[in-house]
């Protein structure tokens, strides 16, 4: 371990950060209590495998594809909406891994990604309206109502129920296929009433049973926050986002922190710069933790920094600073030489209409689109023929 690095405090000590504003202090220790009673939805032995797998790409000897839904809805559980999203992401992986001659190993976006971070606390609608924001169905509903944007710490239960609805169907496509090719399941460990009470204790230690593996987010990757705490007490692979706020210094630590006994497989590096910061952000980033930090495992998240908020008002995402942006990344990793693990990506089997092709030297806010298909119930998406586009480029890249 690096030598400036100390033991994180318990994660209980700490502040959580974009935590929902919870009506009822009762009702939600009621909950908590509920949830640490069930049983876990994914077991140690799983998280183990994927880890296992994990390792294997952090060596160069595969590719990692994380992909799926900005926001899960509930209704998404259903076993035909589940079994689509399934085969989506395993016809993407077997792409991915012709394009490169690699194994790929799928991690959905799935059966947990029901809460999201916001940047603002409320909203206003067209009336003037104001409401508090939507959070993701595991806090409250996306309709533009007051009684619907009310938390209801209830709606964890119902996050627990749907989650493992879907990790059901998941499962059912696992015979046959090796433990490094199967359909993992991921999604950001945001909720500290959600997550905390569905750590388990297994014959390794602790680890998170909500999900195989579990990502910060860039809003809640403080090496003093609660998240931060929680996380590098898992057993667990856990990622973390890092945003053009990141520091190199910052990272070698996170890398210490999170991952203390350099476990390969253990930590994913989630990059989500944008195209234009990447080059100038993302050499240094690489090189200080190639030089000082643990070992990590290189995804690029090519979406989230490459959002606009158009005039309309419709936020979107021009496919053509994805595509560079993933260039950009396999690009300056491999002349660190450090290994592009894979990709992180914000897809839908349906053919959307959510992000853009944005002409050259056309500023993106003044873009005049017609979106007849957006159905996200928060960020954009690509869409089958969009997401081809950008596996074909990390594999040309490759």
């Amino acid at each position: 371990m690096d030598s400036a690095v100390t033991p994180t405090a318990p994660a209980g000590s700490r502040r959580a950060r974009q935590q929902p504003p919870w009506p009822d202090g009762d009702e939600l220790a009621e909950v908590e209590a509920e949830l640490a009673a069930r049983p876990g939805l994914v077991t140690e032995g799983e998280c183990t495998a994927l880890r296992d797998a994990l390792a294997r790409a952090s060596r160069g000897e595969a590719l990692v594809l994380q992909a799926g839904d900005c926001a899960e809805r509930f209704a998404d559980a259903a076993p035909a909406a589940v079994d689509r999203r399934a085969e989506y992401l395993y016809s993407l992986a077997d792409a991915m891994s012709t394009a490169s001659g690699l194994p790929v190993v799928p991690l959905g976006r799935m059966a947990g990604q029901y809460a999201k971070p916001r940047s603002a606390e409320s909203e206003t609608r067209a009336d003037g309206v104001r409401l508090p924001v939507y959070r993701g169905d595991a806090v409250n509903g996306p309709e533009a109502e007051p009684s619907a944007r009310s938390c209801d710490p209830r709606r964890l239960l119902a996050a627990y129920d749907h989650a493992a609805a879907v990790l059901g169907r998941v499962r059912a496509t696992w015979p046959g296929r090796p433990a490094g090719r199967r359909l993992y399941v991921s999604h950001e460990g945001l909720l500290c009433a959600y997550e905390s009470p569905l750590v388990r204790r297994g014959a390794d230690g602790s680890h998170a049973s909500s999900a195989h593996s579990v990502w910060i987010g860039d809003r809640t990757r403080a090496l003093d926050g609660w998240h931060v705490g929680w996380a590098a007490g898992l057993g667990n692979p856990v990622g973390v986002k890092l945003g053009p706020s990141i520091t190199p210094a910052e990272a070698v630590r996170l890398s210490h922190v999170l991952n203390p006994a350099g476990v390969e497989g253990r930590l994913l590096f989630i990059v989500r710069l944008g195209a234009g910061p990447a080059r100038r952000l993302l050499p240094g980033l690489v090189a200080e933790v190639a030089r000082r930090g643990a070992p990590v495992v290189w995804l690029c998240d090519p979406l989230h920094g490459n959002t606009w908020r158009l005039r309309s008002g419709r936020k979107t995402r021009p496919v053509e600073a994805v595509r560079d942006e993933v260039s950009v990344f396999a690009r300056i990793v491999r002349a660190h030489r450090q290994w592009p693990a894979g990709l992180h990506l914000e897809t839908t089997p349906e053919d959307v209409t959510e992000c853009v092709s944005a002409p050259d030297r056309t500023p993106v806010p003044a873009l005049r689109v017609d979106f007849p298909r957006y159905t996200s119930a928060c960020d954009p998406r690509l869409n089958p023929g969009q997401t081809a586009g950008v596996l074909a480029r990390f594999a040309e890249s490759l």
